[in-house]
């Protein structure tokens, strides 16, 4: 996917405009090497800022987040057989799950690719 083409937020996932949900390349970058992956069950309703999923790495395990409401509608589990993958790809094959959106516009609410890149330059002074 072309992150120029995806939403993101302040707790780094992304969102494309078919509601499949990732986390960033930088989230990735701090995550470091990404051994294990839960998911959330399909057909599972989330609140926007919900965490519904969680990715663990050798350092840590950090939640990660809805991005906006909706329904998950799909779940990406060659991610939870290659953990790996989350890294090597975080904009491609390492996506999560997919959301129906319950109001598409939502996803307009979150930073562009140009403003994401600014907050992780900002948030790291």
């Amino acid at each position: 996917m072309d992150p120029l083409q995806l939403r993101f937020t302040q707790s780094h996932e992304w969102i494309a405009p078919d509601g499949t949900v990732g986390i960033s390349d930088h989230a990735q970058h701090e995550i470091t090497d990404v051994v294990f992956v839960e998911l959330p069950k399909t057909g599972r309703a989330v609140k926007a800022k919900e965490s519904c999923a969680i990715v663990e790495s050798v350092k840590a395990a950090f939640d990660i987040y809805a991005p906006v409401a909706g329904s998950v509608i799909a779940v990406n589990d060659a991610v939870v057989k290659n953990p790996a993958v989350v890294n090597q790809a975080p904009y491609e094959g390492g996506w999560l799950y997919k959301i129906a959106m319950s109001n598409p516009a939502e996803r307009d609410g979150l930073m562009t690719h140009a403003q994401y890149q600014e907050f992780i330059k900002t948030a790291a002074h």
